[in-house]
């Protein structure tokens, strides 16, 4: 069993919570989807806290290796589901497709931000969800599309 000094602070004991880098542009469009009536029958709490936590920078700014709107990526997600490929994208572009992952879907709210090698958990309805990204197949900023 792990159990916790009275002493030790809690932060100790969390799983550490990788930094986030996103877009000002991928940012701005977020915020205004959250605002929307899209968004109200979700429960966007936790995107909102890495909103809130995230370091905004210049689309052109974008390090390759970090998972932005529209970005294509490989991750493993823990217990048994395996390796996935899957495009982040607004709601009105999540077709149903197993290739394409919603913004304010769990998955696709922790995929954002995250860097090629970090791993997250991240709360979903019954647990929590374990994953990491692998790759990254394609990313709008890398390919040098700053509005998409």
């Amino acid at each position: 069993m792990n159990a916790r000094r009275l002493d030790e602070p809690i932060a100790a004991i969390q799983p550490e919570v990788p930094p986030l880098l996103l877009s000002r542009l991928d940012c701005e469009r977020i915020e205004a989807l959250l605002d929307s009536p899209a968004a109200q029958s979700v429960d966007t709490s936790a995107l909102r806290a890495e909103l809130d936590r995230a370091d905004v920078i210049e689309p052109a700014q974008v390090p390759p290796d970090v998972i932005t709107m529209n970005s294509t990526a490989r991750f493993a997600i823990a217990g048994g589901a395996g390796v996935r490929e899957a495009t982040l994208v607004y709601p009105r572009d999540a077709d149903g497709r197993a290739d394409r992952v919603s913004i304010l879907a769990p998955v696709g709210s922790a995929l954002l931000g995250l860097r090629v090698g970090d791993s997250v958990r991240w709360p979903v309805p019954g647990g929590d969800l374990d994953l990491r990204v692998l790759s990254i197949r394609y990313q709008p900023e890398a390919a040098g599309e700053f509005h998409r």
